[in-house]
């Protein structure tokens, strides 16, 4: 199997209230030195047999008329390389 990734994020232009939210939070919680968040969705679809040319057009469709509001979002699709599938040192969960 396979695994492609669709990022989603708000057009540039697009007001991000939760991007702003995180952005104000931050150095009430001692974090400073970021000049801007940018909130997204992120999807990892994992596909039957090879990563084609055409199965990227297709996953593409797919971004374009489920996964994203084409008015309002910008998409990219990429593969995920298994180096990729292994675990990160920093995780969402707290864990190391």
């Amino acid at each position: 199997m396979a695994r492609v990734v669709v990022e989603v994020m708000l057009k540039p232009e697009i007001l991000d209230p939760q991007g702003k939210a995180v952005h104000g939070a931050l150095p009430r919680l001692g974090f400073d030195g970021i000049t801007n968040v940018r909130q997204g969705k992120r999807f990892e679809l994992e596909i039957e047999g090879e990563v084609t040319e055409e199965r990227l057009l297709e996953i593409s469709k797919i971004a374009e008329t489920l996964l994203s509001n084409p008015v309002i979002e910008d998409f990219e699709v990429s593969t995920l390389r298994p180096a990729q599938d292994v675990a990160s040192s920093t995780t969402g969960d707290g864990a190391s």
